[in-house]
C-alpha cells in the first residue's frame, strides 16, 4: 500500500462507515475481520464517559453508535467496522450500568441492568455477575456480562440497590451473600465477611 492509499483512521471515518452498513439491532462486529489499522485516541473512563483526542464525547447518538461497533479481543478493545479495526483505551469496563428492574424474589428473581447506552442484559448464566474486590480496601467493583466479552460496571447506586435483594446461599461447602437472578446465584461476599 502506498502512502497515498493509506488510510489514517479517524473518529468521523469510522462513524461514517458505521452509519453506512444500515444495519438493523447490533452491527456483526464478530463476524468482521478487517485489517487492524492502528490505535485511535479514543478512551472510555471508568465513569462510561467517551473521549476522542481528550475531549468528551457529548453526543449521545454519536457514542451510541461507536458502542454498537465496539469488540473486545484478548484484553485489548476495538472499534471494528467491515473495512478497519482500531484499538482504544477502556479504563475499567466499557459500559455502565445505571439501573435495574427486579422481578420475583428469591431464586425466581430475574434482573434485568440497563446500561448508560442504552443496552440490557439479563443477569444470568449467559450474562453472569461477579464482583471484584479491592485487595487493600475491600471495595467491591461490581460487573454485569452485556455482551460478548463487553461488560458494564454496575453504577453505586444501582449496586447498593442489589445488595437490598441478595440473599446467604451455600456455595462449595461455604455460606455466601449474593443475589439470585434467572436461576444463578452470584456470590458478592462471603457471609461472615458482612460487616454487622
Amino acid at each position: 500500500m502506498s502512502a497515498q492509499d493509506r488510510v489514517i483512521p479517524s473518529a468521523e471515518g469510522i462513524a461514517a462507515s458505521v452509519r453506512a452498513t444500515k444495519s438493523k439491532g447490533l452491527p456483526p462486529v464478530h463476524l468482521w475481520n478487517p485489517p487492524f489499522c492502528g490505535d485511535l485516541d479514543m478512551r472510555i473512563a471508568r465513569d462510561g464517559t467517551w473521549f476522542y483526542l481528550g475531549t468528551p464525547i457529548g453526543r449521545a447518538p454519536l457514542v451510541k453508535l461507536f458502542s454498537s461497533i465496539l469488540r473486545k479481543d484478548g484484553d485489548k478493545y476495538f472499534l471494528v467496522t467491515p473495512v478497519e479495526k482500531v484499538g482504544i483505551t477502556v479504563d475499567d469496563a466499557p459500559f455502565v450500568a445505571t439501573d435495574f428492574e427486579a422481578v420475583g424474589e428469591g431464586e425466581a428473581q430475574v434482573l434485568t441492568f440497563t446500561t448508560h447506552v442504552g443496552d440490557t442484559a439479563v443477569a444470568g448464566p449467559e450474562h453472569p455477575i461477579r464482583v471484584e474486590r479491592d485487595a487493600e480496601t475491600g471495595e467491591p467493583s461490581p460487573y454485569v456480562l452485556v455482551r460478548a466479552n463487553l461488560e458494564a460496571l454496575i453504577d453505586r447506586k444501582s449496586f447498593y440497590r442489589l445488595v437490598e435483594c441478595g440473599a446467604h446461599h451455600m456455595l462449595d461447602g461455604q455460606s455466601w451473600f449474593g443475589v439470585w437472578s434467572d436461576g444463578a446465584f452470584f456470590p458478592i461476599i462471603p457471609s461472615d465477611e458482612l460487616p454487622d
